[in-house]
């Protein structure tokens, strides 16, 4: 089978809070973390560049980086809505609510695969808000890059260097470019970022994470398993495994039926 050209690259994975309030937002920050130590038990750097805060601990939406090789190659089948059913704790009778949290996973573009004019970009400069020590208040370091052809937005607050911020913030700007990019040129791997991760509702759903029952179900390929605490805790390798094979045996498929 052909390989994926993407599959080697660094990636970029953004979570927005869907169908849920509060609830949805706490669930987002939830699989954030997932990743996070998903990543770092595999030895991948994480950063975490951007996150919209509910006030809470839960994130509105937030971007994270994923550098280490391969990483796009397990993280690409993580595209989509992420339904959770539980109880929340900002619910005081006890009822289970149904929440979501939308994933987009890009692979990491480098500057030989979209070059950017800096025309078409406006930069605007804002004083970081947030974690991050005494310092990070006392500086204008906040970056936003608005991509004036395409409207795109990208906000990078983590870093006191201004420049860091900047250097991060086109880091994840020219992914999804090149995202966009891809989309027009391949169909075949190439849906739009609001088709990849969908509406948010609740209904929209690649995965259910039950955790009354301790059962997580990816409804892709009808895999369901009872060991939500550990993959909450990162423990995504045998999920991540099946849905590779059942890629492979489609790509298979394809190629024998053509």
């Amino acid at each position: 089978l052909p390989k994926d050209p993407n599959d080697d690259k660094n990636v970029i994975v953004e979570f927005r809070a869907g169908a849920g309030g509060d609830e949805a937002a706490l669930f987002t920050a939830e699989i954030c973390r997932m990743y996070i130590k998903y990543a770092e038990s595999r030895g991948w750097k994480t950063e975490l560049t951007s996150a919209d805060e509910n006030g809470i601990g839960g994130f509105k939406d937030a971007t994270l980086l994923i550098n280490g090789a391969g990483a796009y190659s397990r993280m690409k089948y993580e595209s989509g809505t992420h339904r959770v059913q539980r109880v929340p704790v900002t619910e005081a009778a006890g009822r289970i609510h149904t929440s979501a949290a939308t994933v987009a996973v890009l692979p990491e573009a480098e500057e030989v695969d979209v070059h950017i004019d800096p025309n078409d970009i406006e930069i605007s400069i804002a004083r970081a808000s947030g974690p991050g020590g005494q310092g990070v208040n006392t500086t204008d370091s906040a970056v936003q890059i608005l991509h004036k052809p395409t409207g795109m937005i990208v906000k990078c607050a983590d870093e006191r260097s201004q420049l860091k911020n900047k250097t991060k913030a086109l880091k994840v700007l020219r992914s999804r470019l090149l995202e966009m990019k891809q989309r027009e040129e391949h169909d075949k791997y190439a849906q739009s970022r609001r088709e990849q991760i969908g509406s948010g509702d609740r209904s929209e759903r690649i995965r259910t994470y039950n955790f009354p029952q301790s059962r997580l179900t990816d409804h892709r390929i009808g895999l369901t398993l009872h060991s939500l605490p550990q993959i909450m805790d990162g423990d995504l390798g045998e999920l991540i495994k099946a849905l590779e094979d059942a890629d492979y045996a489609q790509r298979i498929q394809q190629l024998i039926s053509k």
